[in-house]
């Protein structure tokens, strides 16, 4: 399989050369991808100690192993880069130039073989698609264009083994494997666009409540201090210590 960029990333490249047009966000950029691809690198660590089929233990360890290095090739590559750049943290748009997203904290422990072989060629296909798509708007930084080229060989290899052993294990249901996969993305990508939105409107409402709750307030605690005597108040008459009261 060769990985393309979806019709979605094909529409947003002019977005995608603009985010990635700065250095010191391509940077950070990496360090993401870096730390994706570590924890995807544990998950299929572990999928292989709990698989009983020797076939697909090899072929998690190896994409573990595959995953680590990339880990460590988006890793030195981030580092490069900040070298050369000042400290300086503008907008992100994490969102809208996604990375690998890894196994989404999918439980290895209690998804069966063929689960997680169509989990992971959803997300395979989708982060060299997303890669491929960045390659191409990275034409003033030749390395880190060169890096995705290399981890996009991989990635190929990832989709073909994932769907072939899927089609090995599950020849009937597949494509309804596929289907739930797809669902379970589907749903993944609504939480956390449910979660950003749910952020933007928790600061808005503050916002309002700090420009238009705490200025009345303001206003009243000002009229209440020009009641006030200025200077210190007289001190009370002496009662005589004749009762507890």
């Amino acid at each position: 399989m060769r990985p393309v960029p979806s019709t979605v990333d094909r529409l947003l490249k002019p977005l995608h050369r603009w985010i990635w047009a700065d250095a010191g966000r391509r940077a950070r950029k990496l360090f993401r991808f870096a730390q994706t691809e570590a924890d995807g690198g544990r998950d299929l660590a572990r999928a292989a100690e709990l698989t009983r089929d020797p076939v697909l233990r090899r072929l998690y360890l190896r994409h573990a192993g595959d995953e680590q290095r990339h880990a460590d090739l988006f890793a030195h590559r981030g580092r490069e880069l900040l070298a050369t750049q000042t400290a300086h943290h503008g907008f992100e748009a994490n969102w809208l130039a996604p990375g690998e997203r890894g196994l989404d904290d999918l439980r290895v422990e209690n998804e069966a073989d063929e689960t997680l072989l169509a989990f992971l060629h959803l997300s395979e296909q989708a982060a060299a698609g997303r890669f491929a798509a960045y390659a191409e708007v990275l034409d003033a930084d030749p390395q880190t264009r060169a890096l995705f080229a290399r981890i996009l060989e991989d990635e190929a290899f990832h989709m073909t083994y994932t769907r072939k052993q899927l089609a090995r294990l599950s020849p009937e249901k597949q494509g309804l494997r596929l289907w739930h996969a797809r669902a379970a993305r589907i749903w993944s990508a609504y939480l956390r666009l449910a979660t950003a939105i749910a952020g933007v409107f928790g600061r808005l409402l503050l916002l309002l409540q700090y420009f238009l709750l705490l200025p009345p307030f303001a206003l009243l605690a000002k009229r209440a201090a020009r009641s006030e005597p200025v200077g210190f108040a007289p001190a009370r008459r002496p009662v005589p210590m004749t009762s507890q009261y």
